[in-house]
């Protein structure tokens, strides 16, 4: 096992990275009514009574504002066959992220990407202090899962996927 100080930041990261999680694109809808959509690892449910889901952004995302001031979101997470989509909406250009992008909207009008297992349309309901990112926790107002299909994943800088 390697050691290093806790305060080294590739240490941390490097740590971090051991953890497997799934990956999401979260979308909304900015101000002037583009739709706006960002990768993240960063999500988890909270509670099952109410029904809550939070995930993490970055204050030095381009789309900061837009995430904590839109009333509703969606989280849509990846198939496995979807890499593309995370490496789509992980880019700088925020609206290249959509070309050719298959979308529905529900109750909300938040733009819920095709193909996912499985969907969340949730109400924006608290945003926490999180250092540099702030936390993003939603009320979920409606719901989609496949019964087929295995989530993107991703672990240790790269993805992976269920054995």
């Amino acid at each position: 096992m390697t050691t290093a100080s806790p305060l080294d930041p590739r240490a941390f990261r490097s740590a971090l990275g051991c953890f497997a999680t799934g990956i999401a694109v979260v979308t909304t809808i900015a101000p002037d009514g583009l739709p706006l959509g960002v990768t993240v690892n960063s999500f988890s449910s909270v509670s099952l009574d109410p029904p809550l889901v939070q995930f993490c952004l970055g204050r030095a995302a381009m789309s900061f504002e837009a995430f904590t001031t839109a009333p509703s979101f969606a989280v849509n997470i990846l198939a496995d066959d979807q890499e593309d989509l995370s490496a789509r909406f992980s880019r700088r250009d925020l609206q290249e992220r959509w070309a050719g992008v298959a979308v529905e909207t529900w109750d909300t009008g938040v733009p819920i990407l095709s193909g996912c297992v499985a969907s969340l349309e949730c109400d924006r309901a608290h945003l926490f202090d999180g250092g540099d990112h702030v936390i993003v926790v939603g009320r979920v107002r409606r719901l989609a899962s496949r019964e087929d299909g295995a989530p993107l994943l991703y672990v240790r800088g790269r993805y992976g996927r269920v054995a």
